[in-house]
């Protein structure tokens, strides 16, 4: 399961591109030294991956309250079916709904300091660049939320979003160097791919709450539960 993080934000970087790709090539970082601008980018995407860490952390303290209460199995089948509906329901139904409404103010807040950050060069500038950027709101980041939920601990939590994030840093590094991947057709034909990949993740969240018995794909159901009476032999 959480192979499947790194492999959502690998394919849905493309959608990162699309949407964050702008922030990357904006970057303030040294043109002139090579070095130099390597760390300054790994310093953005730290800034990122602190983001994507620290709303796992809450999301999964969610599913370890799921878990202790007994409900992790039904919700890790819930939270499958919720990724495969997402993909089934039009782009265009979807956009008519502006679930961002309720924190408008803060994402207005977070972009004003966003955009405050790129007048300055300095190393504090790259990682909070990375800190908010990581926190406005993406499609993708919120099914990878779903699968922070579905694990066991606060600490696989966070685990799945870093590797979420870690996923998505190859193809955001690249654009930094090479704008043409900003193309269109290009653009297009891998983002026909994240459907797919994401009614994958969906149907082994599933499969995981089902507790076939499967190794590592489907565990049986005591290793999904917490027993009130302790199986001791």
């Amino acid at each position: 399961m959480l192979f499947s993080a790194f492999i959502l934000g690998l394919i849905s970087s493309l959608h990162c591109v699309g949407m964050c790709g702008p922030i990357a090539m904006m970057l303030p970082v040294d043109h002139k030294n090579e070095t130099k601008k390597v760390i300054q980018i790994l310093t953005y995407h730290l800034g990122r991956l602190t983001a994507y860490a620290s709303i796992g952390l809450v999301f999964g303290l969610v599913g370890r309250g799921f878990f202790l209460a007994g409900l992790q199995q039904k919700m890790s089948i819930f939270i499958g079916i919720i990724m495969i509906i997402v993909v089934l329901i039009p782009e265009k139904k979807l956009a008519n709904y502006n679930f961002s409404k309720p924190i408008y103010k803060i994402i207005a807040k977070v972009k004003s300091n966003l955009g405050a950050q790129f007048k300055n060069k300095s190393f504090k500038s790259l990682f909070t660049i990375g800190l908010l950027n990581g926190f406005l709101p993406c499609g993708m980041v919120y099914v990878a939320l779903f699968g922070a939920i579905a694990m066991q601990s606060a600490g696989f939590g966070v685990l799945y979003m870093l590797l979420f994030g870690i996923g998505t840093m190859p193809l955001m590094t690249i654009v930094v160097y090479i704008n043409s991947l900003l193309k269109l057709p290009f653009r297009n034909k891998i983002q026909k791919a994240i459907p797919y990949v994401t009614v994958v993740i969906g149907v082994l969240f599933i499969l995981r709450g089902l507790g076939l018995g499967i190794p590592y794909i489907s565990p049986s159901n005591m290793s999904l539960f917490v027993q009130q009476t302790p199986n001791c032999h």
